[in-house]
């Protein structure tokens, strides 16, 4: 399966730098030209996309709210 237009623009490749296994969800590590960026996915999905650290993947982020904080 190839996704050839998708329209989520926060789009961020990188590769997995670490997996962290949980007996229903996981938490992904992907590290950007921007930083890490961390994604909590079931396990089943790591599993279904064969997904292991070294793997080159888009970290695709869409959000509906953005928090502001005042820094003191």
């Amino acid at each position: 399966m190839a996704i050839s237009e998708i329209n989520v623009r926060n789009q961020f490749p990188g590769k997995i730098k670490e997996i962290i296994f949980g007996p229903v969800v996981s938490e992904v590590d992907v590290e950007t030209a921007h930083g890490i960026v961390t994604s909590v996915i079931t396990s089943r999905s790591i599993h279904d996309l064969g997904l292991k650290v070294g793997s080159e993947v888009i970290a695709l982020v869409k959000s509906t709210e953005v928090s502001i904080a005042k820094i003191q």
